[in-house]
């Protein structure tokens, strides 16, 4: 299963009440792209699909879709805020390699 740390299930719960979308939850998802041929990607949506498996972490809610699971299978999502700059990283095991920017890698 995918792991959400504690920072980013508080980053999650921060933009989302900014949002005014308290009762949202994140997807996270796997879709062709990238230069290593898959990529990242991370919206918020209402409510989850039949087929997702749906994490809920911190106070927060996750979809993800059953393509994509097999994927993140062992991933973990956190909240990195560094001199190079903030935003969500996803650490996933089942990379065997993946780009400077993290957003893209091959499995």
């Amino acid at each position: 299963m995918m792991v959400i740390t504690e920072k980013a299930g508080e980053k999650i719960k921060d933009i989302l009440a900014g949002e005014k979308k308290e009762n949202y939850g994140l997807r996270v998802y796997v879709s062709g792209g990238g230069c290593h041929g898959f990529e990242y990607g991370m919206v918020f949506e209402e409510r989850a699909n039949d087929d997702d498996t749906v994490i809920e972490a911190h106070g927060v809610k996750v979809f993800i879709d059953a393509q994509s699971a097999s994927m993140l299978q062992g991933a973990e999502v956190d909240y990195v805020d560094s001199l190079q700059g903030a935003g969500f990283s996803v650490k996933n095991p089942q990379a065997k390699s993946s780009c400077g920017c993290g957003n893209s890698f091959s499995a």
